[in-house]
C-alpha cells in the first residue's frame, strides 16, 4: 500500500474510530459468541461441558467451558478471556515496538476441539481484540486491532468436508470484498506451518491479525462474520463422521498426528505464547493440548495406505 494512502487511513481511523473503540460492545459480542458456540457443541454430547469462571491477579479474567472424556470430544474448550495489564507482553508488541510497555486490554474467544473418532477432524477458532492505551503522560488515542481465524486439522481427510469448511470461510469474507479471502487463506496456510518439519499442521482455513485499517466498524464486522461462520462450517462435519467405525490402527495414527498439533501450539502459536507471557490461567491455555498424543522416531506411512492420504491434503491448494 502506498505510504500516502496508508497515512490517510491511519489519520481517518484516529479521528473517527481509534479515539473510542467500543470495548464493551466487543466484549458483549464475544461473551455471546462463547455461549452460542458452546451450546451448539453441547447438542452433540451427552456429557455436559464444565463451565467455570476465573480471575487473573494482574487484572481481568474469563470463563472456560470445557469437556473431558465426552462421547464425541475427547477434550475440548470454548474459552472467553478479558485481561488487562500495565505492559503488553513481548508476543503482542514484537511487531509494534512503539507500543511496548503500554497499558493494555485483550479479549477474545478461543476454541480447540479434539474429537475421539479419528475420522472427525480437530478444529481451532480464535477471535480477539487488543487495545494498547496511550501513556498517561502522553495523551492520545489508543491503538487497537482485531485478529483471529479458524482452521481444520483432519487425520483421515474427506475432500467434501475440506471443501465445505473452506467454502464457509470464503462466504464469511465475501461481503467485504474479493481481496480478503485469498489474502487470509494464504496467511492461514503460512501461519499454521511447522517450519522445523516443512509441513502444514492441517488443511488451513483463514487467519488474520493487525486488522484496523478498514476502520473500527468494518474491522469488527469482519471479525464477527468469521466467528459466526464456525458453527455452520464445522458441526455438519462432526455430525456426518462421529459414528464412523474405526479400529486401533486409525486411533494410533490419530495420536501420532496429534503430536504435530502439540508441536505447533508450544513452539509457534501466538495465543499460547501471549496467554503464558501475560499470566493467564494455565489450565485454560493448555486445554488446547490433546489428552493423548504419540511420537515415533522417523516414522513414515506405508505407500498407498489410508494414512498416507493426509499428506496429499497438506500442501496448500485452492479448495473453493
Amino acid at each position: 500500500m502506498p505510504a500516502r494512502r496508508r497515512a490517510e487511513i491511519v489519520t481517518a481511523d484516529t479521528r473517527a474510530d481509534v479515539t473510542a473503540p467500543r470495548i464493551a460492545e466487543v466484549r458483549d459480542f464475544l461473551t455471546g459468541l462463547q455461549q452460542r458456540i458452546g451450546d451448539a457443541l453441547q447438542t452433540l454430547e451427552s456429557k455436559p461441558f464444565l463451565s467455570e469462571s476465573w480471575q487473573r491477579p494482574a487484572g481481568g479474567g474469563g470463563v472456560s467451558r470445557v469437556i473431558e472424556e465426552g462421547s464425541v470430544f475427547e477434550r475440548g474448550g470454548v474459552l472467553f478471556s478479558h485481561v488487562s495489564g500495565d505492559a503488553l507482553p513481548a508476543s503482542a508488541s514484537a511487531a509494534r515496538p512503539q507500543i511496548a510497555g503500554r497499558r493494555f486490554e485483550a479479549m477474545g474467544v478461543s476454541l480447540v476441539m479434539h474429537p475421539r473418532n479419528p475420522f472427525v477432524p480437530t478444529t481451532h477458532l480464535n477471535v480477539r481484540f487488543f487495545v494498547a492505551h496511550a501513556p498517561e503522560n502522553e495523551p492520545g488515542a489508543p491503538i487497537w486491532w482485531f485478529g483471529g481465524g479458524m482452521d481444520l486439522t483432519p487425520y483421515y481427510p474427506f475432500e467434501k468436508d475440506v471443501v465445505r469448511f473452506h467454502a464457509a470461510c470464503k462466504q464469511a469474507l465475501e461481503p467485504f470484498g474479493a481481496a480478503f479471502h485469498p489474502r487470509y487463506k494464504k496467511w492461514c496456510d503460512e501461519y499454521f506451518f511447522l517450519r522445523h518439519r516443512g509441513e502444514a499442521r492441517g488443511v488451513g482455513g483463514v487467519f488474520f491479525d493487525d486488522l484496523c485499517e478498514p476502520g473500527f466498524e468494518t474491522s469488527f464486522a469482519i471479525m464477527r462474520s468469521v466467528a459466526e461462520a464456525f458453527v455452520p462450517a464445522y458441526l455438519p462435519i462432526v455430525e456426518r463422521r462421529h459414528e464412523t467405525p474405526y479400529t486401533e490402527r486409525e486411533r494410533d495414527f490419530q495420536l501420532y498426528r496429534r503430536g504435530r498439533y502439540v508441536e505447533f501450539n508450544l513452539v509457534y502459536d501466538r495465543g499460547t505464547l501471549f496467554g503464558l507471557q501475560s499470566g493467564g490461567r494455565t489450565e485454560s491455555i493448555l486445554v488446547s493440548m490433546p489428552p493423548l498424543a504419540k511420537w515415533r522416531y522417523d516414522w513414515r506411512p506405508e505407500p498407498g495406505s489410508p494414512e498416507e492420504r493426509i499428506y496429499d491434503f497438506l500442501p496448500p491448494r485452492e479448495w473453493v
